[in-house]
């Protein structure tokens, strides 16, 4: 399809509308599994675990965050149900894209502290020993939750609701007269908040897995494991989170270039990808608990390794832990 001009703008924005639309069973069936996982996780901690260790705290914080976002679903897919229109006001538009922002911002941050704790348990067991307590995570989660909640604020500003038709949008982005305004954010959005995070994550798998190689007291089939552990690690944000940033700067860089009356094929395809991405990086929220069972055994021990063990077997206790 090709469109230019205001009638092209038009058509455009009707393609995406038929695209979102049919998005909202998928939404429904996310909304159940987030729910019950989640809901079922929190439970789990606050009800079992007697000892939170560092990797519990972020994983119980980790999962009200996906929680908290599991609960505006219902909104977005019945906004998203044919025909696509916004029912419920000003004010629920820009919590609820808050909240996704929230949540996204606020899953990178946790899923970096977990990262970041392995790197110090594995790699430098005996620096961080007894040095670290339960007090000090939650301490950074808080902090954690102050930052999330300022970067995501400007998003309650840009916000709005938006007449197409018959029909009112709520946009998770911003009008295109202050687009110019919001793609400055949304760059810094990706370098912060997702950038850097990544380069951390990177750095700390990559780090335990030299170490992990390097360690001749643990097994091939220990190392094998701790391998796929890394993998997961890093697919989180090469499936999700970096595509997900990568197109939506795009999909915003080629709006302001379709609002100067260009051909919108291409902006149709970038914004067809990117609402897919968006869908993937929703359903990180349904598959973190698969990670909540392994990092209620994962660093169980290393803070409180006997003082007088070795680095070696240190190292060999923790990955066990890690890898399990």
């Amino acid at each position: 399809m090709t469109a230019t001009g205001p009638d092209g703008h038009g058509a455009c924005n009707a393609s995406f509308s038929t695209f979102q639309q049919q998005m909202w069973p998928a939404l429904v069936v996310m909304f159940f599994l987030a729910f019950a996982s989640n809901a079922f996780a929190i439970y789990c901690f606050v009800a079992h675990e007697r000892t939170w260790h560092l990797g519990i705290v972020y994983s119980f914080n980790l999962a009200v965050s996906n929680l908290l976002y599991t609960l505006s679903l219902p909104f977005l897919a019945a906004y998203y149900y044919p025909p696509k229109h916004w029912r419920y006001g000003l004010a629920l538009c820009k919590f609820q894209r808050f909240l996704f922002c929230c949540n996204l911002y606020g899953s990178i941050f946790f899923l970096t502290c977990i990262s970041l704790n392995r790197y110090l348990g594995i790699v430098h067991p005996l620096l961080v020993h007894r040095r670290l307590e339960p007090r000090h995570a939650k301490l950074l989660s808080s902090a954690g939750w102050l930052l999330v909640a300022s970067l995501s604020a400007p998003t309650l500003y840009f916000s709005e609701l938006q007449l197409q038709g018959n029909y009112t949008e709520c946009l998770g982005s911003a009008t295109n007269e202050q687009l110019p305004h919001y793609l400055p954010y949304s760059l810094f959005l990706a370098a912060f908040g997702c950038g850097l995070p990544f380069l951390l994550t990177l750095f700390s798998y990559g780090a335990i897995f030299h170490t992990v190689c390097r360690n001749p007291h643990i097994t091939p089939l220990e190392k094998r494991r701790v391998g796929w552990l890394v993998s997961v690690g890093v697919a989180l944000y090469a499936v999700s989170y970096l595509p997900y940033h990568t197109l939506r700067n795009l999909n915003l860089g080629l709006r302001l270039w379709q609002g100067n009356g260009q051909d919108c094929q291409h902006v149709l395809l970038i914004h067809t990808a990117y609402q897919l991405t968006k869908l993937l990086v929703t359903l990180n929220i349904c598959t973190h608990p698969l990670l909540y069972a392994t990092l209620a055994d994962s660093m169980r021990g290393w803070c409180r390794a006997p003082h007088g063990q070795d680095r070696s077997q240190a190292t060999e206790n923790t990955v066990l832990r890690a890898s399990g």
